[in-house]
């Protein structure tokens, strides 16, 4: 069941930002190598997998609530990735970051568009 349950979330992450996660197996490989493999099976193989909601949709909410943390830089960028993968639009992803601004406040708001903006460079992504 483990290695279905990390096959469906390695199937998600290849979609959404493989090199992210191949990033993430790297940087813990030292320290902590299960930890890449829970966000596999839990996050990707559990969680996103589930019916109900489109990959799309997961991604905003995503991005919204790593908005809402402040601080996870590295994974917002990683899920902007995803979200652009999945169908969004920079300007959607721009839209939930400031109706974030309503909920976790400015500063949070603007470093999120700060991140999402790094990402659209890199892609040459254009807000229309």
């Amino acid at each position: 069941m483990s290695e279905d349950r990390y096959n469906k979330g390695i199937k998600h992450l290849k979609t959404m930002n493989p090199d992210s996660f191949r990033n993430l197996e790297k940087a813990l490989e030292n320290v902590a190598p299960d930890m890449a493999r829970y966000v596999a099976e839990f996050a990707y193989g559990d969680i996103y997998s589930r019916q109900g909601l489109d990959l799309k949709t997961r991604e905003l909410i995503t991005i919204a609530s790593i908005t809402t943390l402040g601080g996870a830089e590295m994974e917002l960028k990683s899920h902007v990735h995803g979200a652009l993968n999945a169908g969004c639009t920079p300007q959607e992803i721009v839209e939930v970051i400031i109706q974030m601004a309503v909920y976790a406040g400015f500063p949070k708001a603007i470093n999120g568009l700060y991140s999402a903006d790094e990402v659209f460079q890199e892609r040459n992504e254009k807000i229309e």
